[in-house]
């Protein structure tokens, strides 16, 4: 006999974790988060939260809250080349959609807004308001193993204040025990790639550096230091933490050779050579070292058990993706389990996770180890790659300052390598643009559409199944705007439809009834309760006023029908693609 019996367990309180709970407690599932850890994170490790993660939030009732502890993205933009924080600049790139052209783009593209984040920050935001909301959480709670069988799964943990270990059981189980996960190990998810590709240190410390970065506000000041040991990520970073008084280096070291001693010592003197300025007064906050990895997972989960986060994917912080993707990986799991738990889904909706985010994950892995290498161009343009004397390096960064034709081409190719970065500083498409396959999508026979610009720069919009719903403005007869986004979510399924369609909205009533699930429905159009004055929902809807979308929990589209439909018509359709995404085919009738 177990000692606590639960819907959901989850292993981990990081973001994926954190997330997981959130969301299935929003959705009344009995959840537990069991954390090894007395505490949530204690350093601010990942920060970056792009709108799509910001969306997620926003469904799950927690934005607000963020966006009252996030630096805005108006105080991200200028990531600056330096060869240190006093130093001499090399140049700039306005990143994280803050170039006037590429901010249109953002904004256009989501009702919610990309911030600066900072994990331990975040964490007590997505945790506190699942407890909130229900979820039970055990800090100082080990993880040693598992069994699982027809009905769920048997986890064996350990106290560790009182050092007695007992069982959990758990009718699922989501390992989101970070990039040593044990949970993955143990139900033996098959990982490609290479651990420990670079060996890199973060060192946290407090300093006010307001008269050195006030005039050009960022996140990330990249210093590039001629015959340092940068080893790892290519180049000592300075990162904002909170402006302009606390900071993070990342800083590398050779990871085939000893690591480092990360005295206070150590740590103090890489602050002063990357700050630049010995007057400031600064204060060593920790200190930590870790591994550059390139791994991903070839599918998250076995039997009853789902790996989430950094125990699926493993990679540098380049691009800012790994805490965005793991909130992601929870919030596309969390309404399938609740589905599932409910008794409104068969369990192969859960298979749908693995084949929706695996390719997700690996994208994102591939992309941030490939923006490391981007970065070499940098170096290059800079004449760093041609010699290892430290002497001659700082000869060929100063030789662009001449007036000579080898000094201009050595400017343009500086800044041509510079402007390359946007495929790691504002990669708006790989933020935004997850186009799901899976059973729990219903294809329309239409083709992908071939985006106009280049796919990873920017965010193209589609109402195709597998995609997320376009956001679009509408005002309601309240005369308030509101975001067609936030008319679906909320832990159900949605009609959008038009004018004409009111055949849909009838059987999304009929259909949910039968199906005991909730499906709302929302009619656009003037006279109706949500219309679209701008016609910026006609522009990206992809069907006709009698047409319908069918959006899952998630807000990615299940069903699309470009045309108008009978009653009859209509309510057959709906309940063939709705048997279909919960798995409840064989119910379909002829």
């Amino acid at each position: 006999m177990a000692d606590l019996d639960t819907d959901v367990l989850v292993v981990g309180s990081g973001p994926a974790g954190s997330a997981a709970a959130l969301a299935l407690a929003t959705y009344g599932v009995r959840t537990t988060v069991i954390t090894k850890y007395g505490r949530l994170a204690d350093t601010p490790r990942a920060h970056i939260t792009n709108q799509r993660t910001m969306e997620a939030l926003r469904d799950l009732g927690v934005e607000e809250e963020v966006m009252a502890e996030a630096v805005p993205q108006e105080l991200m933009g200028n990531l600056v080349y330096c060869t240190s924080i006093a130093g001499e600049e090399l140049g700039r790139l306005h990143a994280w959609g803050t170039r006037p052209d590429r901010l249109a783009d953002y904004t256009a593209a989501s009702p919610s807004r990309i911030c600066d984040m900072p994990q331990d920050l975040m964490e007590p935001v997505l945790l506190h308001n699942a407890q909130s909301r229900g979820a039970r959480v055990r800090f100082d709670t080990e993880y040693l193993s598992l069994q699982q069988d027809d009905d769920g799964v048997t986890v064996q943990v350990r106290d560790r204040l009182r050092g007695d270990e007992y069982e959990i059981r758990a009718r699922y189980v989501i390992g989101a025990d970070g990039g040593r996960s044990q949970v993955a190990e143990d139900i033996g998810l098959p990982l490609r790639g290479r651990m420990g590709v670079g060996g890199s240190i973060n060192i946290v410390f407090e300093a006010d550096l307001s008269h050195l970065v006030a005039d050009r506000p960022s996140v990330l000041y990249w210093v590039l230091q001629p015959g340092a040991d940068v080893g790892g990520i290519g180049a000592g970073l300075v990162r904002m933490v909170r402006p302009w008084h606390r900071w993070l280096i990342v800083w590398g070291y050779d990871i085939d050779g000893p690591a480092p001693d990360l005295t206070e010592e150590f740590a103090l003197s890489i602050v002063r050579k990357l700050v630049g300025d010995d007057s400031v007064k600064v204060s060593i906050t920790s200190s930590s070292a870790w591994t550059v990895n390139h791994v991903y997972a070839e599918r998250y989960s076995a039997g009853r058990v789902f790996c989430a986060g950094d125990a699926v994917h493993r990679h540098p912080p380049s691009n800012g993706l790994g805490s965005n993707t793991s909130i992601q990986d929870a919030y596309n799991l969390a309404w399938k389990l609740a589905a599932v738990v409910r008794g409104q889904a068969g369990p192969g909706l859960l298979d749908t996770y693995s084949a929706e985010r695996a390719p997700v994950g690996r994208q994102i892995v591939d992309r941030a180890n490939q923006s490391i290498g981007e970065t070499a161009r940098i170096f290059d343009a800079l004449g760093l790659l041609d010699t290892e004397d430290p002497e001659l390096m700082v000869e060929h960064m100063a030789a662009r300052k001449q007036a000579t034709p080898e000094a201009e081409k050595q400017r343009a190719a500086l800044r041509e390598a510079i402007a390359f970065k946007d495929y790691e500083f504002n990669c708006h498409g790989v933020e935004m643009d997850q186009r799901y396959e899976s059973a729990a999508v219903v294809p329309d026979g239409t083709p992908p559409e071939q985006p106009v610009r280049d796919p990873e720069l920017y965010s193209h919009a589609t109402s195709r199944p597998g995609a997320k719903l376009p956001h679009a403005w509408l005002t309601t007869d309240h005369r308030r705007q509101v975001s067609t986004l936030d008319l679906g979510g909320h832990g159900r399924f949605t009609v959008f439809t038009g004018i004409g369609g009111d055949g849909w909205v009838r059987a999304a009533a009929a259909v949910g009834e039968r199906l005991g699930i909730d499906v709302a429905a929302v009619v656009i159009g003037p006279g109706q309760e949500h219309d679209d004055l701008y016609g910026d929902w006609a522009r990206v809807r992809g069907i006709d006023d009698g047409g319908v979308l069918l959006t899952r929990p998630d807000n990615h589209v299940a069903f699309r029908q470009a045309g108008g439909a009978s009653d009859a018509e209509a309510e057959a359709a709906l309940e063939r693609a709705l048997r279909t995404v919960l798995d409840r085919v064989e119910e379909v009738r002829a």
